[in-house]
């Protein structure tokens, strides 16, 4: 058996460094969910029933929850990138399409070659793309996002993770794994099934760029998984996600490097898969399945962390909201540093500092906000691996102090000694009217899009067979 671990720094390290392509079509494709009911009824039902999940615990649930609201400096810190015009909490499978559709970041498009997003960004948002993959290989990355609006269209289900000719058994969907394991001497059918159940995930919770002019979905592990190897590999290709509006600085955006942080930690260590925590077994009128909600184990911790662990549960509910909250602490003072170098570094371009002087303060806050985002950006972080993620936020705290040392010497030299005032932050309005958003006209739009052209996806995927 390969161990998870093993995999994951191994194989699964080199599959990541390729662009998901190149795949042949190897079974025929249902990308249907409501085609596997009768089949799999518990499955189905679970699945089914995350879009209705309305928990009040701390940690739970599918609510919308408006991340730029609560915590108005990201507006700052994405300023001149999608993000800042609207970012929600991640929720559950089922709402993959959904908000993906209604996110400010794709635009308004009105016809297939209109708005601002590749292709790349369905790529993880349900089993249409694992047949489009299987069907066009590389050829699906090419092109607008609103190309293939109406037929992206079922959310992240059966075929992602589960080879429907083959008694579903599980396999990685995205062409990716499957064209890289294979030339590393791993065979695919032959990983065992526990190492399969983190792979499975992998295949999307992890940290990738877009790359080339069809903005290819590519993995930055070439030179390894930990935060500083895939700084070093986006350095050296000289790679950048945007310009940052205010401070000019090559920025780069973290994704979600669940995968990465996760095998980090204690159970990634331990070989303690994904779907042990997040899918637990269930039994229903003696039937044994796997539950397919997946979301936080925390809401049902009978099936989960009590399956390994002796100490009662609301003492591990301690141990895990302390170590919540120790992250969140740092990650404030991050974020705080990281948005008042940015907004310096702006000044400094006003007092007349040159290409040159500014080098190395903006590289220092690219190496900030990277680890920053990193580490915020990877899904149950501060659970997965929190001793990981308070070493990785405490560089880049230090790197966005280094920025804004810099950039006092080069304030001084310009003439510039006083302390440089901070902007009125206390709302998501105000952060973005700070940053120049006309927030009023991207709303407009979207409503119009939402309206218009929406319908017209979904009746040209009922036409087509692709929705129920």
């Amino acid at each position: 058996m390969i161990h998870c671990r093993t995999l994951l720094t191994g194989v699964l390290a080199t599959l990541l460094t390729t662009g998901l392509a190149n795949a042949a079509p190897t079974e025929i494709p249902e990308s249907r969910n409501d085609k596997f009911e009768k089949g799999y009824p518990h499955q189905f039902e679970s699945w089914k029933s995350t879009e209705e999940m309305d928990f009040k615990s701390k940690h739970l649930g599918n609510k919308m929850e408006d991340m730029l609201e609560k915590d108005p400096r990201l507006v700052v810190l994405w300023a001149g990138y999608g993000f800042s015009k609207d970012y929600n909490a991640p929720r559950g499978h089922m709402y993959a399409i959904t908000d993906l559709r209604n996110t400010l970041r794709t635009g308004a498009p009105k016809k297939p070659t209109d708005g601002p997003m590749p292709n790349a960004c369905w790529t993880c948002k349900g089993p249409d793309v694992t047949r489009l993959m299987a069907e066009q290989g590389e050829d699906y990355f090419k092109g607008k996002w609103a190309s293939k609006g109406d037929q992206v269209v079922n959310s992240v289900g059966c075929y992602d993770c589960h080879d429907t000719k083959d008694d579903m058994k599980l396999r990685p969907g995205r062409s990716a794994h499957q064209a890289t394991m294979q030339p590393n001497g791993v065979d695919v059918a032959k990983i065992s099934n526990q190492d399969m159940k983190s792979a499975v995930c992998g295949q999307c919770h992890s940290e990738y760029y877009f790359a080339g002019k069809d903005k290819v979905v590519t993995f930055p592990t070439a030179k390894g998984t930990k935060v500083e190897d895939m700084e070093a590999y986006y350095d050296e290709l000289e790679f950048k996600d945007w310009t940052h509006k205010i401070s000019k600085a090559p920025m780069l955006k973290a994704q979600h490097p669940g995968i990465e942080v996760w095998k980090e930690g204690v159970h990634g260590r331990n070989n303690v898969s994904c779907a042990d925590c997040h899918m637990p077994k269930r039994k229903e009128k003696g039937v044994t399945f796997t539950d397919h909600r997946v979301v936080s184990p925390l809401r049902d911790m009978k099936a989960t962390c009590k399956t390994c662990h002796s100490q009662d549960e609301q003492y591990l509910l301690d141990v895990t909201y302390a170590r919540q909250e120790q992250v969140e602490e740092l990650k404030i003072k991050a974020e705080d540093a990281i948005v008042r170098a940015h907004i310096e570094a702006g000044e400094a371009w006003k007092a007349g500092a040159t290409e040159a002087e500014m080098k190395k303060p903006l590289m220092a806050i690219r190496h900030a906000q990277w680890r920053w985002d990193y580490s915020i950006a990877s899904h149950g972080a501060s659970f997965h691996a929190p001793e990981e993620v308070l070493r990785i936020l405490g560089t880049a705290l230090e790197k966005a102090g280094e920025a804004r040392v810099e950039l006092t010497r080069i304030l001084a030299k310009h003439g510039v000694n006083k302390e440089i005032p901070m902007p009125d932050l206390s709302s998501k309005a105000k952060a973005q009217a700070f940053i120049g958003l006309d927030m009023d006209k991207l709303n407009g739009a979207k409503e119009e899009f939402k309206k218009n052209t929406l319908p017209k996806w979904d009746a040209t995927a009922r036409e087509n067979g692709l929705l129920k």
